[in-house]
């Protein structure tokens, strides 16, 4: 790297306090300067006072939308995320989202979506359209991305140990049909013929698993909402596993009828309001059918507002029918998350392990509740740390 290469990235990390001692910038990298100075140099965003000379961060629709296609042009995506995120909260942005242009102009992902949920009832009407759209698209790219491994995982650890040694067409096991008759194969026809059909088990008339997700709608929680809606939408599509989703705050809420659409579901959830774990486990203890055939996933960072007493006394009477109780203190990938310890290690004890866990290892843990893993060993394993 050049010496005047060097200057020039010390000059953009440092800022415009340090022209006097570094020298001024030209042509695309004092655009890519005046874009983050309007973010960080920006009055209310905690850096230095801004000068008059930044462009972009004015309060005007044109203005912010400008700057937003700024940061687009000169910075790769996981960079233009941070920007969009840090804009935000320092400059108090929100009301950009509330504005079509605004919405066009901004790169979609995760975190806009969760903003967007937020702020979804009061999105003037001019502006729902174009929030739907931004949702969608981010929605069909999360489920572009874990929808396969989703369905991989839980399809892969259904019992299909029972074979069927007179297997109808549609219950033929092909692979190990195969395996099983190479010894048969033809050269003249260039095909085998198999002496042996092996098939899948008879498929049980019942669902193989039942599986709860029970999802805290507080405002911290607002990523892992919209990651449990997609994962949500793909068990619901398995015909082997009979998917429930219910949110709370201090209410309860069961959207499972609503799991077909997940851009629907995440409107019709409301971030923010209070916590009332224990009335939220109660609800999906009394929708539970056959406990010993039920996962439940409680995803919260048990910041209880309810009443704890009467959370353990549930947890422990559901892990005695025998439901798999498993709680994510976070389904996200935003790093360790803030949760009430205390709680966490309490229903470790009562056999209810609690961590928290990336989108990427999510259907790895569903794969393991459907084998009836331990899945405190299995988090530690995929170096999940647990509450014990």
């Amino acid at each position: 790297m050049s010496e005047s290469e060097r200057l020039r990235r010390w000059r953009l990390v440092l800022g415009g306090e340090a022209e006097a001692s570094l020298g001024g910038l030209a042509g695309p990298a004092q655009e890519m300067d005046q874009a983050l100075a309007a973010l960080y140099e920006a009055p209310g965003s905690g850096g230095a006072k801004s000068r008059d000379r930044v462009g972009g961060r004015g309060g005007s629709s044109p203005s912010v939308a400008r700057w937003l296609g700024d940061i687009r042009k000169y910075f790769p995506s996981s960079v233009v995320q941070v920007m969009q995120r840090d804009a935000l909260e320092r400059l108090n942005l929100r009301d950009m989202l509330l504005q079509p242009e605004m919405l066009n102009a901004v790169q979609p992902d995760v975190h806009l979506v969760a903003q967007l949920i937020s702020l979804s009832r009061v999105i003037p009407a001019n502006t729902k359209e174009t929030a739907r759209l931004v949702v969608r698209r981010v929605v069909e790219e999360l489920l572009r991305k874990l929808e396969e491994p989703m369905r991989s995982a839980i399809t892969g650890a259904l019992d299909r140990s029972q074979r069927n040694r007179r297997p109808r067409h549609a219950e033929i096991d092909w692979h190990r049909t195969i395996r099983a008759n190479l010894r048969h194969w033809q050269p003249e026809h260039r095909t085998i013929v198999p002496q042996q059909l092996i098939g899948y088990g008879r498929k049980a008339r019942r669902p193989q698993r039942e599986v709860v997700l029970c999802i805290d709608q507080s405002g911290s929680m607002a990523n892992s909402v919209v990651y449990s809606s997609i994962f949500g939408a793909v068990m619901a599509s398995l015909p082997a596993v009979s998917t429930q989703l219910v949110v709370f705050d201090t209410a309860v809420v069961d959207m499972t009828e609503q799991l077909d659409d997940p851009v629907e579901l995440l409107f019709g959830v409301q971030l923010g309001g209070g916590t009332d774990i224990n009335g939220a486990v109660g609800y999906c203890q009394s929708i539970i059918r056959e406990p010993r055939n039920t996962i439940l996933v409680l995803i919260s960072d048990l910041y209880e507002g309810g009443v704890e007493a009467g959370l353990l006394s549930r947890a422990a009477a559901l892990v005695e029918s025998g439901v798999q109780f498993v709680t994510l203190l976070a389904l996200s990938d935003e790093g360790a998350p803030a949760y009430d310890r205390g709680l966490a290690t309490k229903l470790a004890a009562l056999g209810v392990p609690s961590f928290a866990c990336t989108p990427e290892a999510f259907p790895g843990l569903m794969a393991a509740a459907i084998r009836r893993e331990d899945i405190a060993a299995w988090a530690a394993g995929q170096g999940l740390t647990t509450s014990r």
